[in-house]
């Protein structure tokens, strides 16, 4: 079977534990399977989603303290939407580009995969507070992005891996320290799953570095001056300090682009 149908498949999953495992099948057996050229078409929409957790606008979505069980189970729920979120956006990656190298989509079936793992370990810890995927409202602002870049694969490199994604590299630091003052074996536990998701998330945008640098080489374009126009046209959100130095070098980001990250901070 064609890795990419399979790829399309499991976006179309709507229960979530098995578009994961379908996710890890997937590149456990990627070798094994043919790499069309062209894509599948899609004939349901996407991407697959459970009837919850039901999805408001960001805002809407309450913010909570972990210091108690309540606000640790709606913070794990929110980053575990946020993992489920990012299969989809893997899965859509490897099966919609056509005249990509293979490289292109085995590289994101491997991202799918490991979202997926991450994306595990947040719900089975979720279970041990008494609650599931779906409990609480989310927001869909990644997917959203993944839609507004259907049809433009530089731009889709350029503001969902190293834009959207690449957020948590400044966050999930910050989140590590509130659990770890919280110091419950829960919260610490969520830490050391937090630093299994950082570690594998700054691979994840490097892969989106990567392949925009491939592009933009490709298309002759400057990948520095190239990505403002691409954060205008898309609308894409602004991104607030304080910044992963290291986490966003080690990603593969050039210090004129954390130059032009910085600068771009509105000013109050």
């Amino acid at each position: 079977m064609d890795l990419r149908l399979r790829a399309l498949q499991a976006l179309c999953t709507e229960s979530p534990r098995e578009k994961a495992a379908l996710a890890m099948a997937l590149y456990a057996g990627a070798a094994e399977l043919s790499l069309s050229p062209t894509a599948p078409v899609a004939d349901s929409a996407l991407p697959g989603r459970p009837a919850l957790p039901r999805l408001v606008h960001p805002a809407r979505v309450p913010r909570r303290s972990p210091a108690n069980p309540a606000g640790l189970a709606a913070l794990l729920h929110a980053i575990a939407h946020i993992e489920l979120n990012a299969i989809n956006l893997a899965l859509d990656a490897a099966w919609r580009f056509e005249g990509m190298p293979d490289a292109f989509h085995l590289d994101w079936v491997r991202v799918a995969a490991e979202e997926a793992y991450h994306f595990t370990l947040l719900v089975d810890h979720l279970a041990t507070l008494g609650h599931q995927y779906g409990d609480f409202d989310a927001h869909d602002g990644l997917w959203a992005m993944c839609e507004k870049t259907a049809d433009d694969v530089v731009a889709r490199m350029a503001l969902v891996p190293r834009t959207l994604e690449a957020r948590g590299l400044d966050a999930t630091p910050q989140i590590q320290d509130k659990l770890r003052q919280v110091g419950s074996p829960a919260a610490l536990r969520a830490v050391e799953i937090l630093d299994v998701i950082l570690r594998d998330e700054v691979g994840h945008v490097a892969v989106g570095n990567r392949w925009y640098r491939w592009l933009c080489e490709r298309d002759a374009l400057d990948p520095v001056a190239h990505y403002p126009l691409l954060v205008e046209r898309y609308c894409a959100p602004r991104l607030y300090p304080p910044f992963n130095r290291a986490a966003r070098l080690e990603a593969g980001f050039s210090e004129d682009e954390l130059a032009w990250l910085v600068a771009s901070v509105p000013r109050a």
